[in-house]
């Protein structure tokens, strides 16, 4: 039985029922022309979402994405370190001085799953250090996922790979140059790094890597060159916090901040969260009250899944890839 025939006979109510009705609504919003923007919060890339993501790209059902600067680099550590990661299904019973076991080992816990800062962490940098340094002493400056898919696409880390790079998705983005927008980049590894880099004094234009601000006016342009009241463009939100919350407001920005008047809502909105709907967060905001701050309209289809991403993610998208 196809996964898309089992999920339709079986997931008929609730939570269950939300994810196929957001599923067909994404299939709807494609075939009816639109777009779709999908926004990466938490760890989706360490949790290995790129095996279903990557081909959500290669299948042109992604136009654009949204990442924290953690999904950035983090799909690309797994692709050069998996082999070195430590997975520890009992993460929950471990004791403090375990957990200073695995720091003395350079071993970084993200719930059950441990990065190894060598192999990973510290490999990228070096080779992304180049390409710092070489911007920096041109006087040029680049997105952080620009800086990424250069690096990709010059072949450097190849030899490195240990996984089928087809399961990489910013590897599988970068071939089809997809527009990726990282809000907070600084608050990443790398991000960390490359302040370290500046202080020290390697790199000397701390606008080497262009800005959050430049981001969001990126994504003006973006937005007002590919979203048209025939043709809307979708957002199809992962987890919460900036990763959603950026990139969503370029819509009232251009309505309320720019005073333009031909600028389409969002077409579709979905949200999959375990956040619990509560007072005053953004992650546990039910889609409505997008309504009152001129990011949706009434008549968008909106869809809330309260479930875990790593689960419901890979299913929705097993949906829209007919699979």
């Amino acid at each position: 039985m196809k996964i898309t025939e089992f999920l339709k006979h079986n997931y008929r109510h609730f939570n269950a029922a939300a994810l196929i009705d957001a599923a067909e609504g994404y299939k709807s919003h494609l075939d009816n022309g639109g777009k779709m923007m999908v926004t990466l919060a938490g760890a989706m890339s360490t949790a290995e979402l790129g095996i279903s993501l990557a081909e959500m790209i290669r299948q042109d059902k992604i136009q654009i994405i949204t990442c924290t600067g953690a999904n950035l680099e983090e799909d690309v550590f797994n692709l050069v370190a998996h082999d070195y990661y430590e997975r520890i299904p009992n993460y929950r019973e471990l004791t403090p001085a375990q957990e200073q076991d695995l720091v003395e080992r350079h071993m970084n816990r993200v719930t059950d799953t441990c990065i190894p800062e060598m192999e990973a962490m510290r490999r990228i940098e070096n080779v992304i250090l180049e390409e710092w340094v070489k911007a920096d002493q041109a006087g040029e400056s680049y997105f952080p996922h620009e800086f990424f898919y250069k690096i990709l696409l010059s072949g450097k880390l190849e030899e490195s790979y240990q996984i089928d790079p087809k399961n990489s998705w910013l590897l599988e983005a970068a071939k089809k140059n997809i527009p990726i927008i990282v809000p907070g980049w600084e608050d990443s590894t790398l991000g960390n790094m490359f302040a370290g880099h500046v202080i020290t004094g390697d790199v000397k234009n701390v606008h080497t890597v262009r800005t959050g601000i430049e981001y969001m006016i990126y994504l003006a342009d973006w937005y007002t060159n590919n979203a048209t009241e025939e043709s809307t463009v979708g957002f199809f939100q992962i987890g919460g916090g900036i990763a959603g919350d950026f990139p969503i407001c370029v819509v009232p920005m251009l309505h309320q901040d720019l005073q333009r008047t031909n600028v389409p809502l969002w077409g579709y909105f979905c949200q999959i969260s375990d956040s619990t709907t509560s007072y005053g967060s953004y992650s546990g905001a039910v889609p409505n009250e997008k309504i009152t701050w001129g990011k949706l309209g009434i008549n968008t289809p909106k869809f809330i899944i309260e479930s875990d991403a790593t689960i419901v993610a890979p299913l929705v998208f097993a949906i829209v890839l007919d699979q």
